[in-house]
């Protein structure tokens, strides 16, 4: 019987977790071994696994927008503004809801810069991950997309990026035309592009008279989804509280229909009537926003009737991310 040839282990070349690209696990690693990816580096990757952040928006301006624009805004935008000036080749940092070819990041010919948001990210910290490419694409040549990567580990955050006194105002937009300068007179391939791109987005309206509401159009009914930044157990006690006393409705023919959580905050949803649109939902909106701050304020312990549109709510949520 042939005796098993003893294995050794080779030296695998060292690499920087901020050296190592976006590779398959069966393709050869770059570091040169000659191994597979999930052999060789990939294996002490597999196990760098990062803690999940709960909430990778928290302590930036306007956190509910974040959410919204994350999770629920099909074609949106929003102007950054960072603690250190930018390079004098970077006239402007732009936040985009999604990019062509879902690109992290994009360095326009002009040298500004736009950061897809609704990406999918290498660690459990979604701000590190876009710090990681914001200050990528800062550097990276005009005219050139930015890659993905694995951020490293001890790499800032966006809070530590962005200034904290700066104004996030989202704009919404009826379609992608944002993705390149000069839409109107774009090639038929660019043309064709943007009109399959629109034609997936669902309209979006953000309101304007409270914080991080958001309208959009469905083909059987429309809907109002709500980002909340309150505590989850309280904004749940006070939302069973109007439920129960039948003051939950955004009008006639409107229904809280229940919630969802989406990076550690809370999104209660309604139904409308197709015939309702943004503007209609302003001021029941408004209105609604000064009941909830009334039960919230309430310590008083929830009734039967309460309890039992609590467990509706809770029942009905679902949790985004």
């Amino acid at each position: 019987m042939a005796k098993k040839r003893p294995q050794t282990k080779a030296q695998r070349p060292q690499l920087q977790d901020g050296e190592i690209p976006v590779v398959g696990a069966r393709e050869p690693c770059p570091c040169g071994s000659g191994r597979r990816y999930k052999a060789c580096h990939g294996r002490a990757a597999a196990h760098a696994v990062t803690e999940l952040v709960q909430r990778p928006f928290e302590g930036l301006p306007n956190e509910g927008d974040w959410v919204a624009l994350r999770e629920l805004v099909p074609a949106a935008t929003a102007e950054l503004k960072l603690k250190e000036s930018l390079p004098e080749d970077v006239p402007s940092v732009t936040l985009a809801t999604v990019l062509p070819m879902a690109w992290p990041a994009l360095r326009r010919d002009d040298g500004s810069v736009l950061l897809g948001l609704q990406n999918d990210t290498a660690s459990g910290d979604i701000s590190r991950d876009l710090a990681d490419t914001l200050r990528r694409a800062l550097t990276a040549e005009p005219g050139t997309p930015v890659p993905g990567r694995r951020a490293p580990a001890d790499g800032p955050r966006l809070q530590e990026l962005l200034d904290p006194e700066g104004a996030f105002e989202p704009v919404v937009h009826t379609g992608f035309e944002f993705w390149v300068p000069d839409a109107e007179n774009s090639t038929p391939d660019v043309a064709a592009s943007l009109e399959r791109a629109n034609a997936a987005a669902v309209p979006t309206v953000k309101l304007s008279g409270v914080d991080a509401a958001y309208w959009c159009e469905t083909p059987d009914k429309n809907h109002l989804r709500w980002v909340m930044p309150h505590p989850e157990e309280q904004l749940l006690d006070a939302l069973a509280r109007l439920h129960a006393a039948g003051r939950s409705s955004l009008g006639e023919g409107t229904r809280l229909v229940g919630s969802f959580r989406a990076h550690g905050l809370t999104v209660p949803v309604w139904d409308l009537p197709s015939a309702v649109t943004a503007d209609d939902i302003e001021k029941p909106a408004a209105e609604f926003a000064e009941r909830l701050a009334t039960a919230l304020a309430s310590d008083a312990p929830l009734t039967a009737d309460e309890r039992r549109a609590r467990g509706g709510l809770t029942n009905r949520q679902v949790t985004l991310s």
